[in-house]
């Protein structure tokens, strides 16, 4: 049945909001949660790129203060309030606030020990958002469908399971509700910076053909799959040169380039789900048709705090309405 997007239906379908590559911003994931209740919406589907990428010290000085330096800022003499305030805000925009002292700071030199009290901070704050969410929605009917991108590391999975609020959906076919079934990937094509969820193109359509098979009704399957498809408006990205340098052409400005999969663009067409929801690529926010299917990147703004989303209502083998928000 063709989608239905003029917004003057009547009927009443399966709310889904979703959102992604939020990057460790502790103000993104606390949006994302109220907009359950904001968009009256039982399922939330949290994409990919769950992860900060920065481990920022609040070093404790031997008079009790505290001190830190943030961007270019270098804060000093705080005291126990102002301390809390600045890993809040530490916080709201992706980063990890540590506190060390003098001994701590001069080990995070080491490039390993950097990398274990990253991944412990990482590792704590989704704990920390499980907890989070497992408080606000209960007695709410609500749920978090959530798996991690390429750019988050393999041991958040264990921080992610065990919760009967937030389901952790990476590889699995999931009955949503009567009508819908969903499946979920976060592994992404290769990418420049090589990171541990990236597989070749072969092998992502084979982790998709996989899950799909234990689908029984195309026609009303949600993907979501964190790569966008390739060569569509939804993956288009600044082009990068071997030494990761962003490319101008001429008076033109940044030179673009198409950076999505092309097994998930594949899949799509072979398969043609209700609904593809995807991520990824920061700077290419839209919706596009591949056949039947709608295709959704809501894009991010995690770096000031802004959650892009799209709120998608489904029914019986169409979109009923669909809009993208940011706020």
């Amino acid at each position: 049945m063709r989608s239905k997007r003029n917004g003057r239906t009547t009927r009443r379908g399966a709310r889904i909001f979703f959102a992604t590559d939020i990057h460790g911003s502790d103000a993104c994931f606390r949006k994302f949660l109220n907009a359950g209740h904001a968009y009256e919406c039982p399922y939330l589907v949290l994409g990919g790129d769950l992860t900060g990428k920065m481990v920022v010290p609040v070093v404790r000085n031997g008079d009790g203060t505290y001190e830190c330096q943030y961007g270019e800022n270098h804060l000093r003499d705080l005291n126990e309030e102002r301390k809390r305030e600045v890993i809040a805000e530490v916080r709201r925009f992706g980063h990890y606030a540590v506190v060390v002292d003098r001994d701590e700071l001069r080990a995070l030199n080491d490039p390993i020990e950097q990398d274990r009290v990253f991944r412990s901070a990482v590792y704590s704050s989704i704990g920390d958002w499980v907890t989070l969410a497992e408080e606000r929605l209960a007695g709410t009917g609500r749920r978090v469908f959530v798996a991690p991108g390429n750019d988050d590391f393999l041991e958040i999975d264990g921080a992610l399971q065990g919760s009967d609020t937030v389901v952790f959906a990476e590889n699995r076919c999931i009955q949503l509700d009567e009508t819908h079934e969903m499946v979920t990937t976060g592994y992404s094509n290769p990418t420049p910076w090589r990171t541990e969820r990236e597989l070749p193109e072969a092998q992502l359509r084979i982790r998709m053909n996989e899950m799909v098979a234990a689908v029984k009704n195309n026609e009303n399957l949600i993907a979501v799959l964190h790569a966008p498809p390739y060569d569509t408006p939804l993956d288009k990205a600044p082009k990068l040169d071997d030494d990761f340098n962003v490319q101008i052409r001429g008076g033109a400005g940044v030179e673009m380039a198409a950076v999505g999969s092309t097994a998930v663009r594949g899949f799509i067409e072979d398969v043609q789900p209700l609904l593809a929801l995807h991520g990824h690529v920061h700077e290419s926010p839209g919706l596009v048709d591949i056949g039947r299917t709608l295709c959704v990147n809501p894009g991010s703004e995690y770096t000031h705090g802004t959650l892009r989303g799209a709120l998608v209502e489904v029914g019986d083998g169409e979109v009923l309405r669909h809009q993208l928000l940011s706020g």
